[in-house]
């Protein structure tokens, strides 16, 4: 055998019981740390007092004088016959939708019964799809991560966080992204202070596809629209569609029968040049006949991370963001007032890295995409 075969032997052998030693290591230390079953706090061995936040409402559920088919979905149930089916069916999940309350309790819990038995998508994990996601004040007022829901069930109860100080503060929950409610509860210690939140008014409301419905978000405070909110300090209504985000005119109604904030229409990575060009300029005409001086902001569509060597998609963003411009141009040309324009180029930034499947952006292309809308969204609001 000779020297240099003999020296990558070795090597081998080295590497492969390090490995082994490290695994070793890391099980021990596991086993070590592993918390015990006894000690564990369940809600089941906390007394805890149950909160329905159908008594305080919700944030991302407008039109709350009209009848729903079920407290949480998007939409009342009279606009069933407005718009397509899918549109209809997507808007049963409870993306968007966030409870707001005080307490000064040590110990978070919820409980909840999802509509649908799936939990997850191959490109998305439960904790985004079906998951609760729980944010709360620092004492400088900056909105914090603390957990989210794991769920492995239609029916989840669990603790949140357990142990906190004992000082009150603000709570937001986020809904799961892909799944629908039937019940939710918000867990306290009995001897806590609690009081939930009435949704503030004139929401930021957000119009578009899978990726406004928050496709593929680790956890529902992840999505740009949550993460927006947080930023700009608004109340966020959640309008996306899963491939079905396309200018549709009953949704367009819908929008503008709200007081909002500003409307953010982000449709077009659900259409082409010829639809963009047929839909743009009627939508922002029918928002602008029913709320004259809401700011619009049209989104041109974010370029899947992999155009840079699929050449036709590269082109097929390039028509469509020129038919937006186009529309755009146009419509401010005729006298449009109050209408805005964000480019796509930048939205997952210009490393390739922001999405899970070229298309759908992880918590990264989220994050990204809030910090590229934001100034614009800002300088609407501030006319």
């Amino acid at each position: 055998m000779n020297r240099r075969s003999l020296l990558q032997q070795l090597s081998a052998l080295s590497l492969g019981l390090a490995g082994t030693s490290q695994i070793a290591f890391a099980q021990q230390t596991a086993e070590k740390t592993k918390p015990s079953a006894k000690k564990k706090n369940t809600s089941k061995s906390l007394d805890l007092a149950w909160h329905n936040v159908e008594d305080f409402g919700l944030e991302g559920r407008e039109w709350s004088d009209l009848k729903r088919l079920r407290y949480y979905d998007r939409f009342p149930a009279e606009v069933e016959k407005n718009i397509p089916e899918p549109v209809w069916s997507l808007s049963r999940d409870s993306a968007g939708m966030m409870a707001r309350f005080q307490s000064d309790s040590t110990t978070i819990a919820v409980r909840y019964t999802l509509r649908n038995e799936r939990l997850a998508m191959p490109h998305m994990p439960a904790t985004g799809a079906s998951g609760t996601d729980l944010y709360a004040q620092d004492d400088k007022g900056v909105w914090r991560w603390v957990y989210c829901s794991q769920p492995t069930g239609k029916n989840v109860e669990t603790v949140l966080i357990n142990g906190i100080p004992k000082q009150s503060r603000e709570f937001q929950l986020y809904l799961p992204l892909y799944n629908g409610i039937e019940k939710l509860e918000i867990g306290t210690l009995k001897n806590a202070q609690f009081q939930g939140h009435a949704p503030r008014p004139k929401p930021l409301v957000f119009y578009g596809t899978s990726i406004t419905h928050g496709a593929s978000a680790s956890r529902p405070g992840m999505v740009h629209t949550a993460i927006l909110g947080r930023r700009l300090n608004l109340p966020i209504l959640n309008l996306g569609f899963s491939g079905n985000g396309r200018m549709d005119t009953g949704v367009n109604e819908m929008m503008g029968k709200l007081d909002a904030a500003a409307y953010v229409i982000d449709c077009l990575p659900n259409m082409g040049p010829e639809l963009v060009t047929e839909r743009t300029a009627p939508l922002v005409r029918q928002l602008r006949a029913a709320r004259p001086e809401t700011p619009i902001i049209l989104v041109e569509d974010r370029r899947n991370t992999n155009s840079w060597i699929l050449k036709s998609r590269d082109n097929f963003h390039t028509a469509n963001h020129a038919a937006l411009k186009n529309a755009y141009d146009s419509l401010i040309k005729s006298g449009v007032k109050n209408l805005y324009y964000i480019n796509g180029d930048n939205l997952l930034g210009d490393d390739n890295d922001g999405t899970v499947d070229a298309s759908h952006p992880t918590d990264l292309g989220f994050y990204r995409q809030a910090l590229e809308m934001e100034p614009v969204i800002k300088k609407a609001l501030a006319r």
